[in-house]
């Protein structure tokens, strides 16, 4: 009898241990260890190292746990047999099925799932182990893996989809607050958005002459409403660079009355509408500058696309000031291009 328990205990534990181990990595996502390592804890690299080479680890554990079974199977049928006779030979393999199920199988693989945050960075260790001792069947199973196994590319382990996912659950768990949801979902989705979907249309754009003096410049209120002007040479078509506001006011109150908008206009990025905002964005950066020009695909200006346009992408709100004349400067367009239709009706 006490050889048929150490049998039975004996596989059992292995078992357990084994179906533990594999729950624990499958269940422990790369970032949590990456995290751990930031933090200083030794054990993340090498739980790190074991799951970067999932195939050996994976080899091992289930290399050790069918031996278990086997070996324990074996054990407890010939001491059962050897004890109560044949005719018991049944109802023991029915006893032996239902213990490996619930103990070696159920109870520890949930274990694993449920508790991977306390058991990973010191199931590396183990696992470690579990490699050395079946080092000859790892390294068998790795070799036969890569004969029937085709040398694909590998796959990102997380996927923009996946993140987005997380980051919703996140959200319905409190982890993350509504407001953080729309800024990483718009960030995650920002390189799907070009610069015509968020551009102010020329339509609305405030723009100027060159040859305009500074004297004039206040005449026109519209252009009190923004930082920085358009100007165009010839026609609007023709849009050559812009200015700051500031800087003509500063002008006027140095008395530079006759000196034109020009002379005072700085260079301005240009930029095709199909780019991603993710390009722009680093353009504008790139040059420090927080105005572009917009153009399609023949040269034609289109709009304009400021650093707080993208920004307010992100944030997935429209930032206004007591000087704005409207929300949405694309439907304040179309709503203007609705009039001019109507206007021209009744000529």
């Amino acid at each position: 009898m006490g050889l048929l328990l150490t049998y039975l205990f004996l596989a059992l534990g292995v078992s357990f241990l084994c179906s533990v181990m594999e729950a624990v990595l499958l269940s422990t996502p790369v970032s949590f260890i990456n995290m751990k390592e930031n933090q200083g804890v030794k054990s993340a690299a090498v739980f790190k190292k074991i799951k970067q080479n999932i195939d050996r680890p994976i080899s091992a554990i289930l290399t050790l746990n069918t031996i278990a079974h086997t070996v324990g199977a074996a054990g407890v049928g010939a001491q059962a047999t050897a004890i109560f006779g044949d005719a018991y030979f049944g109802v023991i393999s029915a006893v032996l099925t239902l213990l490996i199920l619930i103990f070696s199988e159920i109870l520890p693989k949930t274990l694993g799932a449920y508790y991977w945050k306390q058991l990973s960075m010191s199931s590396g260790h183990i696992i470690q182990w579990m490699i050395y001792l079946t080092y000859p069947f790892v390294i068998a199973s790795e070799f036969m893996t890569k004969l029937i196994s085709s040398s694909s590319k590998e796959e990102a382990t997380v996927s923009r989809e996946e993140v987005s996912a997380m980051v919703d659950i996140g959200t319905e768990e409190g982890t993350f607050a509504t407001t953080e949801n729309r800024i990483i979902q718009n960030l995650i989705k920002l390189r799907s958005v070009k610069a015509e979907d968020v551009m102010t249309p020329r339509v609305v754009v405030a723009t100027a002459p060159e040859e305009m003096k500074m004297s004039d410049f206040p005449l026109n209120k519209h252009y009190l409403h923004f930082s920085r002007i358009p100007v165009y040479s010839g026609n609007m078509e023709n849009i050559t660079g812009f200015v700051y506001r500031q800087d003509v006011f500063e002008n006027l109150a140095n008395d530079r009355f006759d000196l034109t908008l020009g002379q005072i206009r700085k260079p301005i990025l240009v930029a095709p509408n199909m780019q991603p905002l993710t390009v722009l964005w680093e353009r504008l950066l790139a040059e420090k500058t927080h105005i572009s020009l917009i153009v399609d695909e023949y040269g034609g200006f289109e709009g304009i696309v400021t650093l707080e346009d993208i920004i307010e992408t992100i944030l997935g709100l429209e930032i206004m000031d007591e000087r704005d004349v409207a929300a949405d400067m694309q439907q304040y367009a179309r709503e203007r291009w609705k009039e001019r239709v109507e206007k021209y009706k009744h000529l």
